[in-house]
């Protein structure tokens, strides 16, 4: 009986081992496939041209932004990117995606719980600030270290469609990211 049960716990023991064997060892190649990489051109609807709405403002081209009307403009062209479509299909999908980081808190030696992920050095630093749909608001649990303002980097995590408004810009998507690397190009 004594002999009966070591042989099962070993046996467990080494069936355990087995199943964990391939997230342990797992090559890199088959943990960049489990997050394919997508373009910032993948979060905009193929439907969506916001300069539609500015068709009838062109005549303001050359006016100074003193102009009353050009400080109008600029408060619907900001309405009219804050509520910028997402592309419903991209809900649950995992992803790879590079992009620029805007802290949302202080970071340091702690590391950054969450920022925004952009698509081009300086947006939401400078303004205005891109569309929702170009603005990805990345949480990370543990907190990511080694990053600054507009470190270039890779997130990779599972995308939602989540609406989030911060002093920096108004989000369209959220990651809770999985990995936050050093962007390096292939």
């Amino acid at each position: 009986m004594h002999k009966r049960i070591k042989h099962s716990a070993l046996r467990r023991h080494l069936l355990k081992g087995l199943i964990a064997a391939p997230y342990l060892a797992t090559p890199h190649w088959v943990q960049a496939a489990q997050f394919p990489e997508i373009s910032w051109e993948a979060l905009i609807p193929p439907n969506w041209d916001p300069m539609k709405s500015f068709r009838d403002l062109q005549h303001l081209a050359n006016a100074p932004d003193s102009d009353p009307r050009v400080q109008t403009l600029y408060g619907r062209m900001r309405k009219v990117w804050d509520e910028a479509p997402t592309v419903a299909s991209l809900k649950g999908r995992r992803v790879k995606i590079p992009g620029f980081i805007v802290p949302l808190e202080g970071g340091g030696e702690k590391g950054l719980k969450e920022f925004l992920l952009v698509p081009y050095f300086g947006a939401c630093i400078h303004t205005p600030p891109p569309p929702a749909n170009q603005i990805i608001h990345v949480t990370s649990n543990p907190p990511v270290k080694g990053f600054q303002t507009m470190s270039a980097v890779w997130v990779s995590g599972t995308m939602e469609l989540e609406r989030g408004e911060s002093e920096m810009g108004a989000s369209g998507y959220r990651i809770q990211a999985a990995r936050v690397e050093k962007y390096r190009e292939k």
